[in-house]
């Protein structure tokens, strides 16, 4: 696979590249991935990537030019005739869409993706309307730039990639990732996130300044743990992110728990 990066700031890449399974993975040869500096592609002297907008506004709004220079000398098909499974050309922006898991599977699926930082005020719109396919958030915030937000996607799309993870289980069957039922045999006692959040995990010392590990973890009755990890998972996920609920595949022992955990909360 090949992650191409455009961005004013190449040097910004040299850390998150460079460690972890993105190190890895590019070791191995599993992804390519090449940082694009946008002031490569201007042609003036003072190599000029941004301009007021017209009509007026505060800040300075990223010009197309260098835009397209670079993405066509990449060797991606113009937008029109762009193979949808095959290539993606991102804008990073705060009005994209919202990163999620199930974004990071579908570009883990193509050859090839380009992401383009944004910066200052904005970016040329005709960039969004005729060389992007789509535009992607990392959350409702706003930073300085794309370069964050290319980081963590870079991250999420690499660890997804066959070969890239020793136990490629684990990536499909983790927060995020829906209906792991559907995946080989089904979840296991270890692996039932299911597109809830994590269950607590624990390690030793059992006693920790008098901070136990759960019993049911240290009986080894591995049914009793996957009802234990499965009820913790679903009142974790109750806790801090209900609205994953929604859009989450319960079976009738998961709606009966969560109609106990919600009597036991009032």
């Amino acid at each position: 696979m090949k992650i191409e990066i455009v961005t004013i700031f190449p040097g910004f890449f040299s850390g998150p590249l460079d460690f972890g399974i993105t190190r890895r993975a590019r070791e191995a040869g599993l992804v390519e991935i090449s940082i694009h500096d946008l002031r490569e592609f201007t042609r003036d002297k003072h190599r000029t990537v941004d301009d007021r907008p017209f009509g007026g506004g505060e800040g300075m709004v990223l010009k197309p030019e260098p835009i397209f220079e670079c993405i066509e000398k990449l060797n991606i098909a113009p937008r029109e005739e762009r193979a949808p499974a095959k290539q993606s050309v991102i804008l990073l922006s705060a009005q994209g869409r919202r990163f999620s898991q199930s974004v990071a599977t579908e570009l883990a699926g193509l050859e090839q993706i380009a992401l383009i930082c944004g910066r200052y005020e904005g970016v040329d719109e005709r960039v969004s309307m005729h060389l992007a396919d789509r535009e992607l958030s990392i959350g409702d915030y706003v930073l300085s730039g794309g370069e964050m937000g290319a980081a963590v996607i870079v991250e999420a799309v690499t660890r997804l990639i066959p070969g890239a993870v020793g136990n490629e289980a684990s990536t499909r069957q983790e927060s995020f990732t829906a209906h792991p039922e559907l995946v080989g045999d089904g979840p296991s006692s270890t692996c039932v996130s299911g597109g809830l959040l994590d269950y607590p995990h624990f390690t030793r010392p059992a006693d920790f300044r008098g901070m136990d590990v759960p019993e049911v973890l240290i009986q080894g009755n591995h049914e009793e743990i996957r009802r234990w990890r499965r009820r913790t998972a679903l009142e974790k996920t109750l806790r801090n992110r209900p609205d994953l609920l929604d859009r989450t595949l319960l079976s009738k022992e998961d709606e009966k728990v969560v109609a106990e955990i919600m009597d036991h909360q009032h």
